[in-house]
């Protein structure tokens, strides 16, 4: 699980997948998060706005993801 630090209170889902690069456009990550790809949390999320804070975590394809305050 590769950990992802943030400044901020919360990063939106879209935002943290480009990111975190594993999408390459703002219209993907839309596209992988509307297709249910996505888990936060262990729980599928189709919402791109969804606020992430930190210790949560996000799955796409392989690769997993924990969100930490920088």
């Amino acid at each position: 699980m590769e950990k992802i630090a943030i400044d901020t209170e919360f990063i939106k889902l879209d935002s943290l997948l480009k990111y975190a690069a594993l999408v390459g456009t703002g219209g993907e990550a839309k596209y992988v998060i509307a297709e249910g790809m996505v888990r936060v949390n262990g729980e599928v999320c189709t919402m791109r706005g969804k606020k992430i804070r930190p210790g949560d975590t996000v799955s796409f394809d392989q690769f997993q993801l924990e969100v930490t305050q920088a």
